[in-house]
């Protein structure tokens, strides 16, 4: 018979067990979900041969029904620390393990020190006690910042977001409360998968209200409604953005063959076949190249393509003036990712996230920490996503992240040759409606040093001039008019090109195929509109 496989939450518990019975006095778990880790503290507490206990400054002291237990301590938290002490030292009671669901905020400021005192001493009083006397203390935080005084003897366990088992059991448990005549018709048929993917990267309590909308508003398990549902707690979390799928997936941008051909050849990773086969999955991309040629809405597009959500790490807005919630913003911000499974992960600007890191800032290390912690990340992470970053600058990006193993590839996004601003114009105009039949090859003639989105912008600009004159439709004229008054980005910026050129030259691939016979530039590269 083959064992069941265990889940995140069920491998966490089992190191709880193993550690407590190595006698590790103080565990610090980092969660926001305390009636379900509770669920997995009491079994790793009874597989140890400890009692479990719960305590927080409403009720005071439970078991494990939640039943209050008056005899000991109160709902003080000297009162329980105080207590666990008396039955460390005199033997008295059973061995057993408290979990505090409220003492972080009773240890902080001049007034509450005597319980960091009081939780110091025990954490240092309780290893060296009998095994009869045995008595564990798990203190329960939604942050992993530990008081300094306890970061020598606590142990800090951040504990996992629901992984897929534990979401398909949420949406079992939301079904089974259902009467019988509607369970049948409310269960997401053929679309089991769909559901419970839709629901990945939540917490059990959000998962459990989105199934449960899902079924006050249609009767039944939806996936698109999850799906949506799950977008909106995402961006209440104020640590991810969420993006809609992009129109028209790769088709939407013009020209980058090159990059398209490797996005499409390396799709193959996620299917069964090359699960079975032992391909790895993609790590990611970096982009870097001219602004303006397509960097951004490719990562757009990927998401599109992929069939997977597009989720904004914007890693400027995790910061925050709060000692320690800025690395607290990042590390939700990761596991969230870890949790959600197969996403893309975009990094717009990244030179520009990670500047103090490289060039120095006063943000107290901030800047460093976030970069270790992310190449960290890029280079072990164990979920499905997808790292898509782009950048401008290449002198501003650190070295460590250039180097093989944060990404599976590094590509150059040139000024668009003339068969790709022939792509974006048909593009541009498709976008805007247009019927009218243009010179598309003309018009890519005399735009040869324009950027993607200047060429993409002329179709707007010319529609502006033909609305003007009775609102006909607009013509090549037209477009060949609105170039000649643009002033593109390689007279403004000339020498920052040229220099990004230079630095692609042996160490990018190019992301375009073609290469414009008339061109002075290198390999070049088109953007689709903007």
């Amino acid at each position: 018979m083959v064992a069941k496989t265990k889940t995140k939450s069920q491998l966490v518990a089992d190191d709880v067990t193993a550690l407590s019975k190595a006698r590790t006095p103080l565990f610090w778990i980092v969660t926001q979900e305390e009636s379900r880790v509770e669920k997995y503290l009491f079994q790793a507490a009874i597989a140890a041969k400890l009692l479990p206990r719960t305590w927080d400054c409403g009720q005071g002291v439970c078991d494990m029904n939640g039943e209050a237990d008056a005899s000991i301590g109160g709902t003080e938290a000297e009162q329980v620390l105080d207590a666990i002490r008396e039955r460390a030292m005199t033997g008295a009671g059973e061995r057993g393990m408290w979990i505090l669901r409220d003492l972080p905020g009773h240890m902080v400021g001049p007034l509450y020190l005597s319980n960091l005192r009081r939780l110091r001493n025990l954490a240092r009083l309780l290893p060296g006690l009998p095994l009869d006397k045995q008595q564990n203390i798990v203190v329960l935080s939604p942050s992993g910042e530990v008081p300094p005084e306890l970061q020598g003897h606590a142990t800090v366990i951040e504990w996992p977001l629901p992984d897929r088992t534990e979401i398909a059991g949420i949406l079992d448990d939301c079904l089974d409360v259902l009467p019988a005549e509607m369970k049948a018709a409310a269960a997401p048929n053929g679309q089991r998968e769909a559901a419970i993917d839709a629901a990945v990267g939540l917490n059990s309590e959000e998962a459990a209200a989105c199934y449960s909308k899902s079924l006050v508003q249609t009767k039944k398990i939806d996936p698109a409604v999850v799906a949506a549902e799950k977008k909106r707690v995402i961006a209440k979390a104020k640590v991810l953005e969420w993006f809609d799928p992009l129109p028209g997936g790769l088709d939407s941008v013009g020209g980058l063959d090159g990059l398209k051909g490797w996005l499409t050849a390396h799709s193959v990773a996620y299917s069964a076949a090359a699960r079975a086969y032992g391909l790895p999955a993609p790590k990611g991309l970096l982009l870097v190249g001219v602004p303006g040629c397509g960097k951004s809405l490719t990562a757009k597009a990927i998401a599109t393509a992929y069939g997977i959500p597009l989720l904004r790490l914007d890693l400027g807005a995790l910061k925050s003036k709060f000692v320690g919630e800025s690395e607290a913003n990042f590390r939700k911000a990761l596991a969230t990712i870890e949790a959600c499974g197969r996403v893309v992960v975009w990094l717009d600007e990244i030179e520009k996230a990670l500047s103090g890191a490289t060039q120095g800032a006063a943000d107290g290390g901030v800047s460093a920490d976030a970069l270790g912690s992310l190449l960290s990340w890029m280079q072990d992470k164990a979920g499905d996503s997808f790292v898509i970053a782009t950048a401008n600058n290449v002198e501003a990006l650190p070295p460590e992240l250039l180097r093989k193993g944060r990404f599976d590839d590094v590509f150059f996004v040139d000024l668009p040759n003339v068969s790709e601003r022939e792509a974006i114009l048909s593009v541009a105009l498709k976008k805007h409606g247009r019927k009218a039949v243009i010179d598309v090859a003309k018009v890519a003639a005399v735009t040869d040093t324009f950027t993607g989105s200047e060429v993409a912008e002329l179709v707007p600009e010319a529609m502006f001039t033909a609305f003007s004159d009775n609102a006909r439709e607009i013509t090549t004229d037209d477009l060949l008019a609105a170039a000649a008054v643009t002033v593109p980005l390689n007279k403004t910026a000339g020498a920052k090109i040229t220099a990004l050129r230079d630095w692609a030259k042996g160490r990018a691939r190019p992301a375009s195929l073609a290469v414009d016979s008339a061109a002075t530039r290198k390999p070049a590269r088109a953007l689709d509109l903007g």
